[in-house]
């Protein structure tokens, strides 16, 4: 259970936590492989080898999370493969039900994503995502991914938000290790971030599956 009472400021992670991770997903496991295949004139499996010990060397770095990175490792405009793709784009169906009770409760609602500003900006464009959140910020801005302590100081310097006051929701075991490393004192596991697969709980943190069946708590 979450001391709502307690809780003045809510960081909230984006894709997994507030949209469904299956078209980031769909887009790294099926959709960048095969254009890679393509352009590169390669099979399918062996693009899906090669993509995997790149993916595999950079993970949890900012640079996993790059587009600009990718686009230069892989020679393709993965903003444009993304496009192709963007109408996967979705809100979970609790995310906005679930934004509107933090506000009516008067809680700081603040997004804080890996995500490179240009996927961000295309989420933003697909789902008017901004028009429910306080302030959106892409740890780009930051040099830094979640997975870094670095990024919480950083971050905690740029906002102000006090450990003992703050809610963090995000759907990876990592980051939310993380935050709780830097003192976090609230943390909220997603344990279903993709919808074409089931909820698989994240150990050591209160887990939901739904914001709905929180929202009468939220005071």
């Amino acid at each position: 259970m979450l001391n709502w009472s307690d809780i003045h400021t809510v960081l909230l992670d984006m894709d997994g936590t507030l949209l469904d991770l299956h078209f980031d997903n769909h887009f790294w496991i099926e959709h960048v492989p095969k254009a890679f295949a393509k352009k590169h004139s390669v099979s399918l499996e062996k693009a899906q080898t090669e993509l995997k010990i790149q993916n595999d060397a950079v993970y949890g770095q900012l640079e996993w999370y790059c587009l600009d990175y990718w686009q230069q490792e892989l020679d393709l405009p993965i903003l444009e493969l993304k496009r192709e793709i963007s109408h996967l784009i979705q809100l979970r169906d609790d995310t906005i039900p679930f934004l509107d009770a933090l506000h009516a409760a008067g809680k700081e609602v603040i997004l804080v994503t890996n995500a490179h500003p240009n996927s961000l900006s295309l989420k933003v464009e697909m789902t008017q995502l901004d028009s429910h959140i306080d302030r959106l910020i892409s740890c780009h801005q930051y040099g830094v991914s979640k997975e870094s302590q670095r990024l919480w100081q950083q971050l905690q310097q740029d906002i102000g938000f006090d450990n003992k006051h703050t809610l963090f929701v995000d759907d990876s075991k990592p980051v939310l290790d993380s935050a709780k490393k830097f003192g976090i004192q609230h943390l909220l596991a997603i344990a279903n971030p993709d919808s074409k697969k089931p909820a698989k709980e994240i150990t050591g943190y209160v887990n939901t599956t739904d914001f709905r069946t929180l929202i009468t708590q939220i005071k």
